[in-house]
């Protein structure tokens, strides 16, 4: 893992300190570039890291009943395959947090593990 230093303004700097255990996550997902409606889930799942949760916290999330049935509207489509191009890019956008989100759960989920023994 490489360790980055940046600048930032003071005030902007207050405001990440809470919450700089899930910068590393809020990045990586802020850089899905998303360019359909995943936009939505993305910016539901900053927020939430945002509110600085505990481990615990991060692995009983969920994405709200409106994204997850967003999810499931898409792959039901996929599967009639009847799903357009946008659609196509929002569920690969979505595929890709689901995959950041797993990785962050497990990585936890080690973690918790790791402190038990």
């Amino acid at each position: 893992m490489v360790q980055m230093t940046m600048q930032v303004p003071n005030e902007l700097a207050k405001r990440l300190q809470p919450i700089r255990s899930w910068l590393p996550i809020i990045l990586e997902i802020s850089l899905v570039g998303c360019k359909t409606l995943a936009t939505e889930t993305a910016s539901e799942i900053i927020r939430y890291l945002s509110t600085n949760p505990s481990p615990q916290e991060v692995l009983d999330y969920h994405t709200s009943d409106r994204a997850q049935a967003r999810l499931r509207r898409l792959l039901a489509l996929n599967e009639a395959g009847v799903l357009g191009e946008m659609e196509q890019l929002e569920l690969d956008e979505l595929q890709q947090i689901e995959h950041i989100m797993i990785m962050l759960k497990t990585q936890i989920s080690e973690q918790i593990q790791r402190k038990e023994q």
